[in-house]
């Protein structure tokens, strides 16, 4: 909220608490009887939610500073579990406290990257205050979309436009407009992938204020835009994400149950897909990129095998830049660190593979080579099945090479 703030949007008056004292001397300091408490954590649908001490909701409308400091009580330190944060649910460190506002009509506007319209696309809608994705679903026709050149940007008849089909009344259209073109040029100046305002409103004093607001940054842009990522809480993060950054590793965990190392964002997809033809399915993506070193390679077994799902490892690598020796030593150091006992399969291409191949030999380990990626997906599928109902028989199984 302060970002739009600074960019002169108008929104609800509040600050950030992160104990409930903290929480009492805000609500003093705003001077308001009606008060809002947000809980803030990284995930939609926080106003249906539960905290694991039993309260319901996280979004509270309070009438005092004393209450406001009760109820963030039974927010900070606990965890919010919601539709998007399933059972793991997600710890609510700090609440936004801020004053209560009364809108007429409530509007949703968005600023997104759209592929299909190779750029950003403004999307407004005049059902704002519930759940968007419901709308699209029992109501396409309620969405409107309007592309935005990324050359030439907003126009301000573009603007007006949507303002007007969104139903702004026409007293307050030129003003929604401004808005628009403030969040625009906000989602710019931050190399936003997307605005969120649900709800913009028609205040009762009538004005339009953005009431909430969720932003998406691009993680590309984190070189130059240091400000807005050292704002970065990680305790919202998955653990696995957090420890991926900090080796620069590009990682998202799956539901599957096959670990998958490869080089390259385009072969790791290819991976994943071909994984899934033989039957099986990939526990995680991970691209090493082509500078990998053996260390960024042990921590990126260590990721996989943080999952503990995962019964067996594929690893793909096809060596242009990245040298296949350097993958090798990475997986030997990491089998024997981490005294791994899955099967792991390893499918070797390009530079130094020979140097590798003899590496992975001479180690004595228990690494299944495979120079085919069709043949080394159809064995890392078999292997998984194998140990899959080795534990549902609830015996142990060990694998001797060459099986």
């Amino acid at each position: 909220m302060g970002l739009l703030q600074e960019a002169g949007i108008c929104v609800p008056h509040g600050l950030v608490a992160r104990t409930p004292e903290e929480a009492y001397t805000i609500a003093k300091e705003i001077g308001s009887k009606d008060l809002v408490v947000k809980a803030q954590v990284l995930a939609g649908g926080r106003g249906k939610g539960t905290f694991e001490g039993g309260l319901k909701g996280g979004v509270k409308i309070v009438f005092s500073p004393e209450e406001a400091k009760d109820i963030s009580s039974k927010m900070i330190g606990k965890k919010l579990f919601t539709k998007q944060t399933g059972e793991k649910g997600r710890i609510c460190n700090q609440v936004f406290i801020c004053e209560r506002r009364y809108p007429r009509r409530e509007y949703y506007f968005a600023i997104t990257m759209e592929r299909s319209f190779q750029g950003p696309v403004l999307i407004g809608s005049s059902q704002g205050g519930v759940n968007i994705e419901d709308v699209a679903a029992e109501n396409p026709d309620a969405i409107i979309k309007e592309p935005v050149d990324i050359v030439e940007g907003i126009k301000k008849e573009q603007a007006v436009g949507l303002a007007q089909k969104m139903g702004f009344p026409p007293n307050l259209v030129e003003e929604a407009a401004e808005n628009m073109i403030k969040i625009y040029n906000l989602f710019l100046k931050y190399d936003a992938t997307m605005i969120e305002i649900n709800p913009m409103v028609e205040d009762a004093s009538g004005i339009v204020m953005c009431m909430d607001a969720k932003i998406n940054f691009d993680s590309n842009s984190a070189y130059r835009q240091k400000k807005i990522f050292d704002l970065q809480d990680w305790t919202q993060e998955d653990e696995r994400d957090r420890d991926a950054a900090k080796a620069d590793l590009n990682y998202i965990g799956l539901d599957g149950n096959i670990g998958c190392l490869v080089n390259g964002a385009g072969l790791a997809m290819a991976t994943m897909d071909i994984i899934k033809l033989h039957g099986g399915t990939s526990a995680n993506f991970l691209d090493v990129g082509g500078g990998a070193t053996v260390h960024q390679v042990t921590e990126a077994f260590k990721l996989i095998t943080s999952d503990k799902k995962v019964l067996a490892i594929l690893v793909n690598i096809f060596g242009g830049i990245m040298r296949c020796d350097v993958i090798a030593q990475g997986i030997i150091m990491a089998v024997k660190d981490l005294d791994l006992k899955i099967p792991i399969v390893v499918r070797l291409q390009g530079t130094r593979v020979d140097d590798a191949k003899a590496l992975i030999t001479a180690s004595g380990l228990k690494i299944l080579a495979c120079d085919d990626l069709d043949e080394a997906a159809k064995m890392v599928v078999k292997l998984s099945e194998i140990v899959t109902l080795a534990k549902q028989a609830q015996v142990d199984v060990k694998f001797q090479l060459p099986i």
